[in-house]
Formats: C-alpha cells, structure tokens, sequence
C-alpha cells in the first residue's frame, strides 16, 4: 500500500527519482555531473525494439546525451522513422540501423555478425523488444512467441554479444551495462511448478497473460544468473532488470478491445507516460549511483525486490542450463 501511495504520488527514493521522473531528467543531472560513471559521448549503446513505444524514447534520450545508439529493429522504416526524428532535435546523433528478428536465430546470428563487423565498441545492452500475444503463435523455430521474442531471442543476443561487453571493458576501463527489460508482472508466476520451461516453449495450456508474465520472470532470472557468473569471472560488466512501470504502448493499445471505455478510462490515469517509462532504463544505464550493481532489479529508478521466485538462484541457474541446451540443440 505503501509503495503504491509513493507511485500515486511520484515521491522520489533514494536515487532521487521516482515514478513521476522523466528519461531526459534522469539523465540531465547525470550529463552535466563530473561524478558520471563515464562520459557519455564515449559509449556505443545497443537497444533492441526502438522503432517505438519505451525503445524509441530511450534511443532519443541517449543519443541526446552523445551516446552512440545501435538501433535493432524488425521494422526497419519505423526505425529510420525514429533515426529522422533524433537527428532533426540532435544533428550530430550518431544513430545505426541495423535488422533484427528476435524470433529467427539465424536473424539474430546475422544481425550479431553485422554489428561486429562494424568493429564498435559495445558498452551498454539494452533488451528491450517485447511482444505480448493474445492467441497462440510460434516462431519460426516453434518456439510460443511471447517466450521467444521477450526471453530466449535476448538469451541467444545477450550471449553472442557478451565476449564483446567483456572486451571493451577491459580495454577502455569502462564498465559495461546489461538492461533486461522486465515487469512486475513477473510476480503473478507464483511458484516453480507453473514455470517449467518444456510447456512454456510448446504453449501448453496457453494463456496470453500468463505467458507475458512467465517471460518477464525469465528476464529477471536470466539477469541474476548472467551476473552470477561475470562476478565468477571478474568482468567489468553488469546486468539488471528493470519494470518501466505500466505504459501506454502499442502493447496496450491492441488490447483496448479488451477493456471497456470507462475501465480504460480509469485506467489510463495510472499509466506512465513513454519518457516516464523509459526513465528507470536510463536512469541503470548512465547513472554512477548504479556503478557494480548486478542482478538486481529497480523500478521508478531505485531497486526494488523482486518476487521470491525471481530472487530464487536454483531456479536462474536451473533455467539458463535449460535455456543454453535448447539453444544447443538448435544451433
């Protein structure tokens, strides 16, 4: 009730923000302060999903910042959409396009292969596309889609990319970001038994709900457990979850059909704005008050705790094991 009555009333935690802040505010204070963990126009920051919605506006405020944003897209004329936008407010934005399905492995094989190709840097990782599908579908592996696109299409991209992270660390002596972007959502899986990966990627008993909320939880495992294993080897490089809050994005707006007018209505005094929303994602990518924390999970820029479950590291590690011989199997 608490917690609830400080988002209402967007009272600001420890970081000094809260639900009511904005991604350009977040970032301001963190631009023009000298305690910044790295100045930002050194950084090549790669988002997944920001043709629009959360992904857009936080390419718009990083590449305002001077960070160099990667765009990958699965719609690439959204993405030069975006790209005209930024560059009309911030000229001398250097944005980069490149094409990415999450759900083809051999796209996001193909995508990894091009943006290495491009011999970039790599020092902030934002996974951020997500889908929410209300009916069964599957991806063009036969994996259910919203499992695939939110969770295992970041798993495959996450550990193509990693070596790379890893590298550029050691080499500039700055440390690298992961950002899963999750949801509290993530708490409606109450316990293991309706979390088993096989009926998850085969849409057994397929509930769309149920089916976002399984993927969200898996972002946050995947980031306790990658983190798990950096601090194993010492790497320069961290990893967070992250819930923007609930926002009026194109995944809420194709379920209005769902909700009468005077429920959404009442609804929608509760969403977050898109810059209010991409606020925590940029507040754990650029802040210094962020600096070596790994395998947490924030919410309205300040960590939060996550449901049992997700805190649960048997079950991180139990579901990477089962994610990378999945993969295995596959590739």
């Amino acid at each position: 009730m608490k917690g609830t009555l400080r988002y209402l009333a967007g009272i600001a935690g420890p970081s000094g923000f809260g639900s009511n802040s904005t991604a350009e505010q977040v970032t301001l204070q963190q631009h023009s302060s000298s305690s910044s963990f790295l100045p930002s126009n050194n950084l090549t920051a790669l988002i997944t999903g920001a043709s629009s919605g959360i992904g857009g506006e936080t390419a718009r405020v990083l590449a305002k910042r001077g960070v160099r944003v990667v765009i990958g897209a699965r719609d690439i004329k959204k993405a030069k959409q975006v790209k005209h936008n930024i560059q009309n407010e911030t000229p001398n934005a250097n944005v980069i396009i490149l094409e990415i399905d999450l759900t083809s492995f051999a796209s996001i094989h193909t995508f990894c292969s091009h943006f290495l190709a491009l011999d970039l840097p790599l020092n902030i990782l934002i996974n951020n596309a997500g889908v929410f599908s209300q009916n069964l579908e599957f991806s063009q592996e036969k994996i259910e889609m919203t499992f695939a696109t939110n969770y295992i299409g970041h798993f495959l991209l996450t550990e193509i990319l990693l070596e790379k992270m890893i590298e550029t660390a050691e080499k500039s002596g700055i440390e690298g970001r992961i950002i899963n972007l999750s949801s509290v959502i993530h708490s409606w899986v109450k316990n293991s038994d309706a979390f088993r990966f096989n009926d998850i990627i085969k849409g057994t008993n397929y509930n769309g709900t149920r089916a976002y909320a399984q993927s969200k939880l898996a972002n946050i495992l995947h980031a306790k457990e990658i983190a798990r294993q950096l601090k194993a080897r010492n790497a320069r490089v961290t990893i967070n979850a992250v819930h923007p809050g609930i926002v009026k994005t194109g995944i809420i707006r194709g379920h209005q059909g769902l909700l009468t007018d005077s429920i959404f209505f009442i609804a929608s005094k509760l969403l977050k704005s898109t810059s209010q929303g991409a606020s925590t994602t940029c507040y754990v990518a650029l802040s210094p008050k962020t600096q070596g924390i790994s395998g947490k999970y924030f919410a309205d820029c300040n960590e939060i705790k996550c449901s049992t479950l997700a805190n649960d590291e048997f079950q991180a590690h139990k579901l990477w094991n089962q994610t990378h011989a999945f993969l295995h199997n596959y590739l």
